[in-house]
């Protein structure tokens, strides 16, 4: 006897997690990745990266939030994390939502940026953009004075 067995969502899920893991890895390791060019307009808020000759700027979009509830770190050096928490989901019991678009809970954003003087990072918030600067590490050389004989 031939049946089709129904689909079961949890156990297939779990079996296909692991490929679905692997290829993704792959695809995002590649240097003409399609879905790195996209990210940003998935992710939880908007950033711009420019780099300058002696630095690199991080512009995060961040509006409604407030400078406490932003997190900055630089972390192993090399990754640059944002990570903040908007509001927590309402009781409302008088009435219901007929369109609801923003968000709460934790949005995080990381960014691999290494070669970065870690102690001369600053940071500033004003009108909900967060502006980091990440002045980049320029090894000293040192000077030496040769004698002419």
């Amino acid at each position: 006897m031939f049946s089709i067995l129904p689909f079961n969502f949890r156990s297939n899920a779990e079996k296909g997690k692991e490929s679905v893991e692997r290829f993704m890895d792959y695809v995002m390791e590649q240097p003409l990745n399609p879905i790195n060019k996209v990210s940003g307009a998935f992710s939880s808020f908007r950033v711009d990266v420019k780099e300058c000759e002696d630095s690199y700027i991080v512009f995060a979009e961040l509006p409604g939030f407030e400078k406490e509830d932003i997190t900055l770190a630089y972390e192993g050096n090399k990754y640059l994390v944002i990570s903040t928490r908007q509001g927590e989901e309402e009781q409302d019991t008088d009435g219901r939502y007929i369109c609801r678009e923003r968000r709460v809970g934790k949005f995080e954003r990381s960014f691999y940026i290494d070669n970065i003087s870690e102690e001369e990072i600053k940071a500033e918030f004003k009108n909900g953009i967060l502006v980091v600067t990440l002045p980049k590490y320029k090894p000293e050389v040192p000077k030496k004075i040769i004698d002419i004989k």
